[in-house]
């Protein structure tokens, strides 16, 4: 319904019922009207038609006569007949046409024109009962031995068969209302109690919220018919979609346990390799503990090592615990996550391009934990894909009011599958880049936009994330 709200299936339906079912009754009182005046029309021809043959006998010799007594004595007769008082006035004609008589002389006065009187008259073929009136009349031939020896006009009160006419139409009217109103009701009543189901399915569907829960089985309609099987179907969905937010979930924390492993074999070598020296270090002090200056030169050493596999621990700290007490973004969080990846590119020999254009304002707007989430999936796909010697690169800028972060990379571009995970809502395939489906559902969250594109021999991956709180919406 435009404009306003929609009226329910429960009335919907009983009013498309009442609409039909008048329709119906329309359609039928036409047809039994139609057949009571078939049958009144030719009731009507029928009487016509005796009265003029037996008027024709009666009237033929004297017409031929032209004896206008014997006519109008005749016509008096037949009027008065209990089986004719349906005539109410009778004229006949010589056959060119001027009256010879007439049971009302003032209406048809002798040898005026029987035209006259026979401007709406009918022939017997197609004498029909009209909708308006009292009476009817009939102008026909006068007929003696097979010989047209005049005519005669006869009008019939037909006032009584309208009558009868109209109570057919009043009843019929009355009681196609009572039986529309009946079996509306009825109607109604009954698709309230059909639909019930529907109503209820509909109900808990809207107080179901985002998570939907199946229906009780103490809800279900009883037997086997057609609402027990689309609750059953209805609670079947509802298992399928909690079994793939299950799949999605374990799948997502593979992901995430996947890509940290990497990272943390990277970060092994990156912790091993120092040790080495700090451990000589402490030789040495142990050696020369009276040589002040080696023992200062040794301590120097040995704090630049420690401090470096602090900030190497600090770095994956953080980078493990997603939620870090909502914590805002800043800039050293892309400090972190380049001392994060520059093992994966060292040990690939690639060429690293980092550049982050973007001040702490407006940083802030977003949370940590979930850009760093993207950045480092996005950046360990790039590596991968690059391969020995390649080129991964990193740009943040804030453009437009949102932060636009784009990670490149010189590897064959994503397949259909990894492309899917990173851009598609469908279910997740366990094929494809890792981390991929992280970055598609983190960026949801954030109301953030994926671009896939591929310039210049390079893969390139924008995440634009808004600002402000005012220009998010549902982007995925």
């Amino acid at each position: 319904m435009r404009g306003g709200r929609p009226l329910p299936l429960s009335l919907r339906v009983p009013l498309l019922t009442v609409a039909l079912m008048v329709l119906v009754g329309i359609i039928a009182s036409q047809q039994v009207l139609t057949t009571l005046r078939n049958v009144q029309n030719e009731r009507i021809r029928e009487l016509a038609q005796l009265q003029i043959e037996a008027l024709s006998v009666a009237l033929g010799p004297l017409v031929l006569r032209k004896n206008v007594w014997e006519v109008y004595d005749t016509l008096d007769r037949a009027t008065g007949e209990t089986h004719v008082q349906r005539l109410v006035f009778t004229a006949v004609a010589d056959e060119n046409g001027n009256i010879l008589a007439a049971t009302d002389p003032r209406r048809a006065p002798l040898d005026s024109p029987i035209r006259a009187l026979a401007r709406d008259a009918q022939n017997l073929e197609t004498l029909s009962i009209p909708d308006q009136g009292t009476d009817i009349r009939l102008l026909s031939d006068l007929v003696y031995q097979e010989r047209k020896v005049g005519q005669i006009l006869i009008e019939m009160d037909v006032s009584d068969l309208l009558a009868a006419r109209g109570k057919a139409a009043r009843l019929l009217l009355i009681g196609n209302a009572v039986a529309t109103g009946f079996l509306a009701l009825l109607g109604y009543f009954g698709m309230r109690r059909m639909l019930r189901p529907i109503t209820l399915l509909v109900r808990h569907m809207r107080n179901s919220g985002e998570r939907p829960e199946p229906i009780p089985q103490t809800d279900m309609p009883r037997g086997d018919t057609e609402m027990t099987r689309l609750f059953r179907s209805y609670n079947s969905m509802v298992s399928s979609i909690e079994a793939k937010a299950e799949a999605d979930k374990r799948l997502a924390n593979r992901e995430r346990f996947v890509s940290l492993g990497r990272l943390s074999a990277s970060l092994a070598h990156e912790i091993n390799n120092p040790l080495g020296g700090l451990l000589n270090a402490a030789d040495t002090i142990k050696t020369y503990a009276d040589r002040p200056e080696v023992v200062r030169e040794s301590a120097e050493l040995l704090t630049r090592g420690l401090g470096h596999m602090r900030d190497v621990a600090r770095a994956t700290l953080d980078q493990n615990r997603l939620d870090r007490s909502g914590a805002v973004l800043v800039v050293e969080d892309f400090d972190d996550l380049h001392l994060l990846i520059r093992p994966e590119v060292s040990r690939r020999s690639q060429d690293l391009d980092w550049r982050i254009n973007a001040d702490q304002k407006a940083l802030s707007h977003l949370a940590a934990a979930p850009v760093r989430q993207i950045v480092l999936n996005l950046l360990l796909n790039a590596t991968e894909a690059s391969g020995q010697g390649g080129k991964v690169g990193l740009r943040v800028s804030v453009l437009g009011g949102s932060l636009h972060i784009e990670v490149s990379d010189s590897g064959p571009g994503l397949s259909k599958v990894a492309a899917a995970r990173l851009l598609g809502n469908g279910p997740a395939s366990s094929e494809g880049g890792v981390g991929l489906r992280v970055v598609h559902d983190t960026t949801c969250e954030l109301q953030g936009v994926i671009r896939l594109n591929r310039t210049d021999g390079m893969t390139v991956v924008t995440i634009e994330l808004p600002l402000k709180p005012g220009q998010r919406g549902d982007k995925c």
